[in-house]
């Protein structure tokens, strides 16, 4: 029984199996065709960004996103470099893990780690757009989209107990979209100190890896584990705002030195000074300056035929580097006609002196700072001074000898007592006036009046001028004003002309300690100025 229905079942299906063929190519030719509906087509533009990139995952950053510029320039430029590109970066890659291998070296039965073939192939890296942020600080921003493709080949040879283990790492492959920083722009060429990396989004790598010939990313969930392992380290180092710092020029060829203090002095008297007058005796009065400085020397009251002048008056000067700034004092003999007689001088390096501590120095004038000179045993008087250095908040802390300088600046320190306020003129745009372009700002504040130097024939200015103004007591109902002025460098009934002005409250600045930001100029069609202002307390 069991016998005969196999039988007929092969019978079966050997009958059955062309029978039906047959029968299906006769309905396939002789049945009527159905109505194929025409496709929906829509035009490019009416798609997002995110339905283009499923379309056209190719498609490149700069057709989908107006933001980004194309840049092919800059892909035929990294084509003719590659070789030499190749050969710099693998030499790198090369210098820095040799190192890192010899530290293995002896441990785990390795007896030897090495390249045995390094090349990241003949395919450069493709920028598919370039993005560029406009700031308001010292620094230029960039945002390329990199996909990288490529035919490298890295082989690395592990000598284990007498055996070669060989690592393979082939067909890299690499979509990242970084942000790089140029920061800060300095007037030294390259022109920036540093390059800063952070990555904007988790990086996509993918990669072959061969362990004595065989694929073991071909292993079963090795694949995912390892792209997921990449990814969550890569992101945890490089991710913003963690970032990747590449300097580029010597920190102490770019520094701009920013004021730390105040060192507020008093001239209190000087005693038994020279006989400058062969009639009468001397009209003394005292000159302050702080080295390394390019501000006008501060300048005491002038004591009439006295030899032994009383001042006792205060001065503030700022402070960048107490440990390398010297303090000036020069006393001169005041001449109604001609040059001033100087008396003597002396100074005094602030690295002596201790924050928050006053000191009384007496001191022993000299012709100059030459010791040797037998001309400075002549005795020239002394002169007494009190001085008393006070960082800032923020550098309190850099300054070993202040008690409690721990302590963080809190918002009431911030609303009260003394402090610095600077005002840095960056620049200016679109600044146009009716008879000439010759721009210049002026800084008014609690009637001083600061002057940027003047740039000829440029509605574009760019100053970058620094001014500082010392206040007891922070400006918070007060406002500063910078006026753009053009002046005519010739002969002429309008030699001076207004391009706009702009009043700013000085409030916002002491609350956040730093305001940078840029601001149209008022009387001005079209012009902004870009001012940074900072309040530093004491």
């Amino acid at each position: 029984m069991g016998f005969l229905s196999t039988l007929l079942g092969v019978l079966g299906f050997g009958f059955g199996l062309p029978i039906g063929l047959l029968i299906g190519f006769f309905l396939f030719v002789y049945s009527p065709p159905k109505d194929v509906k025409d496709p929906v087509v829509r035009p490019l533009h009416e798609l997002d960004s995110d339905t283009l990139q499923d379309i056209l995952p190719e498609i490149p950053l700069w057709v989908k996103c107006p933001d980004y510029e194309r840049v092919d320039w800059l892909n035929k430029f990294l084509l003719e470099m590659w070789p030499y590109l190749d050969k710099a970066i693998c030499a790198t890659i090369k210098s820095t893990a040799e190192p890192i291998f010899a530290e293995y070296i002896g441990k785990y039965k390795i007896e030897a780690i090495e390249f045995e073939h390094l090349t990241l192939g003949t395919l450069p890296p493709i920028v598919h757009g370039l993005k560029v942020h406009e700031t308001n600080e010292r620094d230029l921003v960039m945002e390329p989209a990199i996909r990288w493709a490529g035919n490298t080949n890295i082989v690395l040879v592990l000598k284990l107990m007498s055996l070669q283990i060989k690592v393979q790492l082939v067909d890299l492959q690499i979509f990242v979209a970084p942000r790089i920083a140029l920061k800060p722009l300095v007037p030294t060429f390259p022109c920036f100190a540093n390059i800063v990396v952070s990555l904007m989004e988790r990086p996509h790598v993918d990669f072959g890896l061969k362990i004595l010939g065989g694929d073991v990313m071909s292993i079963p969930g090795l694949y995912q584990l390892v792209q997921e392992a990449i990814k969550k380290q890569v992101a945890s180092l490089y991710l913003w705002p963690q970032s990747l710092d590449i300097p580029v020029l010597d920190a102490s060829t770019v520094a701009v030195k920013k004021p730390v203090g105040i060192l507020h002095v008093k001239v209190v008297r000087a005693m038994k000074l020279l006989k400058a007058d062969f009639l009468g005796t001397s009209d003394p009065f005292v000159k302050l300056s702080l080295t390394g400085e390019k501000l006008p020397a501060k300048k005491t009251t002038i004591k009439k035929n006295n030899l032994n002048p009383e001042w006792n008056e205060n001065f503030k000067l700022i402070v960048k580097d107490p440990q390398s700034q010297i303090l000036q004092l020069q006393v001169f003999d005041w001449d109604k006609v001609g040059g001033h007689d100087r008396l003597g001088m002396q100074v005094i390096p602030l690295k002596v002196l201790t924050a928050y501590e006053t000191k009384e120095l007496t001191l022993d004038l000299l012709k100059h700072t030459n010791i040797s000179d037998p001309r400075d045993k002549k005795r020239r008087g002394q002169i007494v001074v009190e001085l008393t250095f006070v960082p800032f908040k923020e550098d309190s802390a850099k300054f070993n000898d202040l008690d409690g300088g721990n302590e963080k600046s809190s918002d009431d320190e911030k609303l009260s007592g003394a402090g610095l306020l600077s005002v840095i003129v960056q620049g200016a745009e679109d600044v146009e006036g009716e008879h000439h372009n010759n721009p210049y700002a002026l800084v008014l504040f609690r009637g001083e009046k600061k002057k940027t130097k003047m740039i000829r024939k440029t509605r574009d200015p760019r100053w970058n001028e620094e001014f500082q103004f010392t206040l007891d007591q922070p400006p918070l109902q007060e406002k500063i004003r910078i006026d753009v002025m053009s002046k005519r460098t010739r002969l002429s009934f309008r030699s001076k002309e207004s391009l706009g002005h702009v009043e700013i409250n000085l409030a916002d600045v002491v609350h956040n300690g730093r305001i940078n930001e840029k601001y149209h100029l008022m009387d001005s069609k079209n012009g902004v100025i870009h001012a940074e202002i900072r309040w530093d307390t004491v």
